[in-house]
């Protein structure tokens, strides 16, 4: 988890409040696990004294609870309706659930929705399919550094080269201690494959009999808003079948897309980069 609050001295009011929305952001990381006292002072850098008075705070307003028994922090019910009344706005979820039922019906593989945080991205559904043998590698909430994953890669292949290289710049670390086969070049190779033959491939990368294959969701300014991606055993991902796949997916991304245009009418500026 690399999530970290910046310390500082002589906090301003709006410091204080940038501080405690942080360790909001971070305990949501944690997901249904909640974060322990230790865990949050620890991933934070933050004084133990000041973590807990903001904590506090936090449990106040109702945008964090504290369980009894374990002690542990989760988001709290204030959180939820602040999500709730954003959906109309940013419902990507909402409104990709009918695609991701079909999907995994379709294909019977597992099927999930990611969307990008910071420079990592988070899988906020999975939708199982009824394939005897299934792959477990990405569960909703497990977070990645972008370019890890089929979902993940399409993502950043979606966005523009600037944007790659300050991303893979601050994951280089993260993705050289804990992802050995996906070192910065080799991410950009799979990017490069990824706009060629129009999906994202994790050949099993992550775990060798896992792959997934991917594709973008654009906001109306061709911004990425998340990735569609699908995973299966390797036996199941042979190329003819990828290709079906992905014929699959891109059908459900313009359906996607076209409620996403309609919960967003202002958002229809074009990029004027290119790549």
């Amino acid at each position: 988890m690399e999530q970290r609050v910046t310390p500082a001295t002589g906090l301003s009011g709006s410091q204080s409040v940038d501080r405690a929305l942080s360790l909001l952001s971070l305990v949501s990381y944690f997901g249904d696990e909640g974060g322990a006292l230790s865990e949050i002072v620890t991933e934070s850098r933050l004084n133990k004294p000041t973590v807990r008075r903001l904590l506090l705070a936090l449990i106040r307003s109702g945008l964090l609870e504290q369980d009894a028994l374990t002690r542990r922090y989760y988001l709290g019910q204030e959180a939820y309706v602040l999500g709730t009344l954003a959906t109309r706005r940013y419902g990507l979820l909402q409104i990709s659930r009918d695609s991701l039922s079909f999907l995994s019906e379709k294909t019977q593989d597992t099927s999930f929705l990611s969307i990008q945080r910071d420079h990592h991205a988070v899988c906020l559904h999975r939708e199982e399919g009824t394939y005897p043998i299934r792959t477990h590698a990405l569960q909703a909430g497990y977070r990645h550094p972008l370019g890890v994953g089929a979902g993940s890669l399409a993502i950043l292949a979606a966005m523009e080269d600037d944007e790659i290289d300050v991303i893979l710049a601050a994951n280089e670390a993260e993705l050289l201690a804990d992802y050995p086969n996906l070192a910065p070049p080799q991410i950009r190779d799979d990017i490069a494959v990824a706009r060629a033959s129009g999906f994202s491939l994790n050949p099993g990368r992550i775990l060798a009999n896992s792959w997934g294959i991917g594709l973008a969701i654009r906001y109306p300014n061709g911004r990425p808003a998340g990735a569609l991606s699908i995973a299966a055993i390797d036996s199941r991902m042979q190329p003819a079948r990828q290709v079906e796949l992905a014929a699959l997916m891109r059908a459900e991304v313009k359906k996607i897309e076209a409620r996403l245009a309609h919960l967003q009418p202002h958002a229809h500026a074009k990029r004027t980069k290119t790549r």
